[in-house]
């Protein structure tokens, strides 16, 4: 920047830096804002185009000869007759189950799945009775998932809003590049769960594979038993009596409250070192990228 040296900015603070660059005084006009709620109504808990459905009315899709898109496309017609409680039989781990649904909606499904079941979901609460793949909930904004067995890597990848919950045990991965919601985990999790975490909960009952928090931005981890090892800036923290209440509530509500309560558990946040990015000479930052 003319005027300004790189020295001299290796020297000021984030707010001078800002300042010095710009970054302050920049003026973000000719931008357009696409409004998908109408900010007139009393309530907006669902988008304007979803289906009104009753809980109340059930029906069934047996999955045996048909394709994930078959079983994904009817579930949406379903939907649109009003169906609010629809049971999946015969998943036979089909990839990509229940994907993609926006509205409310009570998703059952008798059995386990594939890869990336019931991500990209916004407001229904889906049961899985079986064990997942990878990527279960990916990109999750918000309801509930709960799975009764095991869970694949990369369970929660991405997440951004709602809980979602596995009894049993998940792989490595867990809740990578999570932006918000809950995870729970009932059983342990593998390597490099909560890596480059940047806000949100993930809670493990059991013990962490090593690596846990790498790179965590932001966001608190909660471990019940052993943390082989912490990645980059993850460091312990005071569990709080806030976090003891949070905690209590969260595993009550689930089922999946310890016997011994939740002193026990092992707080982790981000030591926010490595938010200094722009410190980095430019060797650092071309390793970094």
């Amino acid at each position: 920047m003319a005027g300004v040296s790189d020295a001299e900015l290796r020297n000021m603070t984030q707010d001078e830096r800002a300042r010095a660059l710009g970054m302050m005084t920049e003026q973000l006009t000719g931008k357009s804002l696409y409004v998908e709620f109408d900010p007139e109504a009393e309530e907006r808990l669902a988008y304007p185009w979803a289906p009104d459905v009753d809980f109340n009315k059930r029906t069934e899709i047996d999955c045996d000869g048909k394709t994930t898109t078959e079983v994904n496309a009817r579930i949406r017609e379903l939907m649109a007759e009003g169906y609010g409680t629809i049971v999946l039989q015969n998943p036979r781990g089909k990839h990509s189950l229940g994907v993609g649904i926006l509205s409310r909606l009570n998703l059952i499904i008798e059995g386990s799945t594939g890869y990336f079941a019931a991500g990209l979901i916004d407001g229904p609460n889906v049961h899985i009775r079986g064990r997942v793949g990878w990527s279960c909930g990916e990109n999750m904004m918000a309801g509930t998932i709960v799975v009764d067995k095991n869970a694949g890597s990369t369970f929660g990848a991405a997440i951004r809003g709602g809980d979602l919950v596995c009894r049993g045990s998940v792989g490595s991965r867990t809740g990578i590049d999570m932006k918000g919601g809950t995870i729970i985990v009932g059983g342990d999790t593998g390597a490099l769960s909560g890596f480059m975490m940047q806000r949100g909960r993930l809670v493990v009952c059991g013990n962490a594979g090593k690596n846990l928090g790498d790179s965590m931005y932001d966001g608190m981890i909660f471990v019940g038993g052993q943390i082989k090892s912490l990645g980059v800036d993850a460091v312990e923290a005071e569990l709080t009596e806030l976090d003891r209440k949070w905690l209590t509530r969260k595993l009550t509500q689930y089922g999946l409250m310890p016997e011994k309560g939740v002193d026990h558990f092992t707080k982790i946040v981000a030591g926010k070192q490595l938010w200094n990015y722009d410190n980095l000479e430019p060797t650092e930052k071309k390793l970094i990228l």
